[in-house]
């Protein structure tokens, strides 16, 4: 229970989930720092380790996801700025995580289609999905800022 709920962090009382997700800020700084095979490498380890943590506090609480449980958001946000050493900027990261943030609240297609995954795999799914369209728009981000500033 100490992992899925972020040792702690997801029983706050207010946004468990985006407090939880602060746990993935250092992580995903550190992962930059990292040559780029091993971020893809201990991010989907990490990914893969969290589904059946989560799904065993989701039985253990009585609710798939519950708000609690917040290791799946901590594990999935480095996802959104993996392999993109420019995010170790913490302007940047701090971009990443608000817009994670509201990919994960808002859940639009294909977040919410991927929560609907049975067990550990939706409750991590989703917030993967999540990221990798956070992925996508910080990726592009960068892209029209080094063709501005270029």
């Amino acid at each position: 229970m100490a992992l899925s709920t972020g040792l702690g962090l997801g029983l706050s009382p207010w946004a468990s989930g985006t407090v939880g997700t602060l746990l993935g800020l250092p992580l995903a700084w550190w992962l930059l720092g990292r040559a780029r095979r091993l971020q893809f490498v201990l991010v989907a380890a990490l990914l893969v380790a969290a589904m059946p943590i989560c799904q065993q506090a989701a039985t253990a609480l009585g609710i798939k996801d519950d708000g609690r449980i917040v290791l799946d958001e901590i594990v999935a946000f480095p996802v959104a700025v993996v392999g993109l050493s420019a995010m170790r900027h913490p302007v940047a990261l701090a971009g990443a995580f608000v817009v994670y943030r509201v990919f994960d609240i808002a859940k639009p297609p294909p977040v919410s289609q991927a929560e609907a995954l049975p067990g550990g795999v939706g409750i991590v799914l989703d917030d993967t999905v999540a990221a990798a369209m956070t992925w996508l728009v910080m990726a592009g981000g960068l892209v029209l800022w080094r063709r501005r500033s270029g």
